[in-house]
């Protein structure tokens, strides 16, 4: 199978799993409220199982990225890096981005890596 980036528009029993070992600390409303008009939830799916994921906020031509993560037993394969390239070539629309710094050396590193520039404590890609 290959990995292909999905925008979520309803949860499975299955995808609710998948999301409690993607997002150990959030629970399924945290999920739930990503599925509307002005937010997405996009996952990395891989035999039918979400290895990553982040939330997404459009406003016009911006959107603002929260709680990308890729499960740890999958990371430093290349998830991460195809979620953020295809989810931003599913949205053609949004021409800037922007997602808080969470502080890490390893978030930092791959953000550098996807495009982005460190601006005060947010990240930016235009």
């Amino acid at each position: 199978m290959k990995l292909t980036i999905q925008k979520l528009t309803s949860l499975s029993p299955q995808d609710l799993i998948d999301l409690a070992k993607v997002w150990p600390e959030q629970t399924e409303s945290d999920w739930q409220g990503s599925l509307s008009e002005h937010h997405a939830l996009f996952a990395a799916v891989f035999n039918e199982r979400i290895l990553g994921a982040v939330k997404v906020r459009l406003n016009g031509d911006h959107g603002e990225l929260r709680d990308l993560r890729v499960r740890e037993v999958t990371r430093r394969r290349g998830v991460g890096l195809y979620l953020m390239e295809d989810l931003q070539a599913q949205l053609p629309q949004v021409k800037s981005w922007e997602m808080p710094s969470d502080g890490e050396a390893v978030t930092d590193t791959f953000m550098q890596a996807c495009g982005f520039s460190l601006t005060g404590n947010i990240w930016k890609k235009h």
